[in-house]
């Protein structure tokens, strides 16, 4: 008899045959096997691909939706023909941020009121890492906001985490060539824009503190003493909650708007983007996150989000962590 399987799966010199068991083992393994590779490097790289597609569109319920289609594509990929899977999971998710970025485009344009990033609770890891932190915060957002969906996708991928031009032209598809000249141009968008002198971890802590601490007092002339005098307060409430339609500037008006809250409002201290910041909370819900941009020991600029839409996701966080 030849060396062929016979049906119980035994050959002439006692070995199984795997390939040709009824049961599928062999088989069965091999998705196992294939599922858990594509898992792990999923899970590996989940946090980079949260922040790629968050810092893309400036929204954690929205780059939440971007993993899942990330992982619904990557799922049915092959794991062994994939040369980088850290880079073919960024393009995926690059590609697919890029889709979310046009429809977002087209919902800001009917947006009422300004427009600010949703609020994403970070961890004091990330305050320490200045680069992740600046890129995050919301003033750094904002700016992005100025860019081109492709422009904004080749900064963040470039400036912030430091991908290679090929790589990034082939998660936004263009040539090399053409993803230098459109980096090029972001830089010097973002630079003529990013803010400038922004204060320490360590200062922005006390002025922030000290913020707080004039509000829950009501203590409206040390409020003035932590605020610049061209200080711009801008509120998010999305059309849904009570929030101011155009930027309210100035010290004067500033605390104004802020002295309503005092009576009524817990504040507790939180890490939002990156920088300290506050969640005001009223009956123990979350209605309005404040976050700060300090410069030289002074508030420049306030970003109060109260639509609720934006403060699901991270209600749920704080919720999780209380």
């Amino acid at each position: 008899m030849d060396d062929r399987a016979r049906d119980d799966g035994t050959r002439d010199d006692g070995t199984r045959d795997e390939g040709t068991r009824d049961d599928g083992t062999r088989g069965d393994r091999s998705r196992q096997d294939a599922t858990r590779d594509v898992t792990e490097a999923f899970v590996a790289h989940r946090r980079l691909l949260f922040t790629v597609a968050y810092e893309m569109l400036g929204s954690a319920a929205d780059a939440e939706d971007v993993l899942q289609e990330t992982w619904l594509r990557w799922v049915g990929v092959d794991p062994g023909t994939v040369r980088d899977q850290r880079a073919y999971l960024v393009r995926i998710t690059t590609r697919q941020a890029l889709t979310h970025l046009r429809t977002l485009g087209r919902r800001k344009e009917s947006y009422l009121g300004p427009w600010l990033p949703e609020p994403l609770l970070t961890t004091p890891d990330v305050a320490e890492d200045a680069e992740l932190a600046d890129s995050v915060s919301m003033a750094m957002l904002l700016v992005l906001e100025t860019l081109t969906p492709t422009e904004r996708a080749v900064f963040v991928l470039r400036e912030v985490f430091d991908l290679g031009y090929d790589e990034i032209a082939e998660a936004v598809g263009k040539t090399p060539a053409a993803v230098r000249q459109i980096a090029h141009r972001a830089r010097a968008h973002v630079a003529a824009r990013r803010p400038r002198g922004v204060a320490s971890a360590a200062e922005t802590r006390r002025t922030v503190d000290a913020f707080r601490r004039a509000v829950e007092t009501g203590d409206l002339r040390r409020l003035l003493d932590v605020l610049a005098p061209d200080v711009v307060l801008l509120t998010d409430g999305g059309g849904v909650v009570r929030a101011a339609l155009a930027p309210v500037v100035g010290a004067d008006e500033v605390v104004r708007v802020l002295g309503r809250i005092a009576a009524v409002a817990v504040l507790e201290p939180a890490g939002i983007n990156g920088d300290p910041a506050l969640i005001v909370r009223l009956d123990g819900e979350v209605d309005t996150v404040l976050a700060m941009r300090v410069d030289d020991g002074l508030i420049t600029g306030l970003y109060a989000v109260r639509n609720p839409e934006k403060l699901s996701y991270l209600a749920g966080e704080t919720a999780l962590s209380r």
